[in-house]
């Protein structure tokens, strides 16, 4: 174990910047501990390119962020603990142009971007998301980390798994990612991007439309899925998620009182030029709901087919 102290010079909502790497209450990468034990903290487990780390946080009351970490990849995890916490980011030139948008920026101070740095474990989960419902999303991304990939490094909590490898994507036989809820195009889409996964890895430090673009280079990945893995694995605050199933309907219900398309969403969003993605952050965020008119998309089991 090795260990790191960090004291943000900025507030930090510790729980709300860290939330978008957690897919679903089940995530094996993920698990948060409130029991006033020495295990209490934020644990995430993670690939690095020198291998699977698990990383423990937890706040004192001072706001300093105490940090531990465990196996090959623990001192590259500790070294980016800044930017994973929103270090990097800078929401102070963000410009609110309607009213929902700046009372939630006022509101969520301590709300930034962080990023992982890490492009295979964020673009994993976005491929299994692509054009199903989240519980399907999820259960696949559970199956595959509980069977195919380590368990957590350290003494993280029981259940925790490392998510697995770009090797160990490549060598998972069809019935396996069939159990798994898997179909062939997102399957597909997995292995082409094991297939040049270290090359992915350069996204990184492309970041913005270059970074999206390289990923985009992998068949498979489109606009939405390259936004999805720029959100975290670089904190990119421009990269909006076209082509969603809920975005342009809560982006205009709450902006301009009625549905859009992505047409619709792209002027709408067009004022706020390059942090389009912040203002839909503080939307999802700001507690607006948009009117229901009918029943939610069905969910697919894919291993019954």
């Amino acid at each position: 174990m090795i260990e790191r102290e960090w004291r943000p010079p900025f507030p930090l909502d510790l729980a709300g910047v860290l939330a978008p790497l957690r897919r679903g209450r089940g995530d094996p990468t993920w698990r948060s501990v409130d029991d006033g034990s020495g295990a209490s903290g934020i644990w995430r487990v993670a690939t690095t390119s020198d291998g699977p780390a698990t990383l423990r946080l937890h706040r004192r009351a001072d706001g300093t962020v105490v940090a531990a970490a465990w196996g090959p990849g623990a001192a590259w995890t500790l070294d980016g603990l800044p930017a994973l916490l929103g270090a990097d980011d800078d929401p102070e030139r963000f410009v609110a142009h309607h009213r929902i948008v700046g009372d939630a920026a006022q509101r969520m101070p301590g709300l930034r971007l962080g990023s992982t740095r890490r492009v295979w474990d964020v673009l994993v989960p976005a491929i299994l998301e692509q054009k199903v419902t989240g519980v399907e999303a999820r259960r696949s991304w559970r199956e595959l980390c509980r069977r195919f990939g380590d368990p957590a490094p350290g003494p993280a909590p029981e259940g925790l798994h490392v998510p697995p490898s770009p090797a160990r994507i490549r060598a998972i036989p069809d019935w396996e990612w069939h159990r798994a809820g898997v179909d062939s195009k997102r399957r597909r889409a997995i292995l082409a991007a094991a297939v040049v996964a270290p090359r992915l890895e350069r996204a990184v430090e492309l970041g913005g439309e270059a970074g999206r673009q390289l990923l985009r280079r992998v068949p498979g990945i489109g606009v939405w899925t390259a936004a999805e893995a720029a959100q975290r694995a670089w904190g990119d605050p421009d990269a909006v998620s076209f082509g969603d199933l809920h975005v342009p309907s809560l982006v205009g219900w709450a902006l301009v009182g009625r549905p859009l398309d992505d047409a619709g969403l792209l002027a709408v969003l067009a004022p706020y030029v390059p942090q389009r993605q912040r203002a839909v952050r503080y939307i999802e965020l700001s507690g607006f709901r948009r009117p229901r008119f009918g029943p939610r998309f069905a969910p697919r089991d894919y291993r019954a087919i």
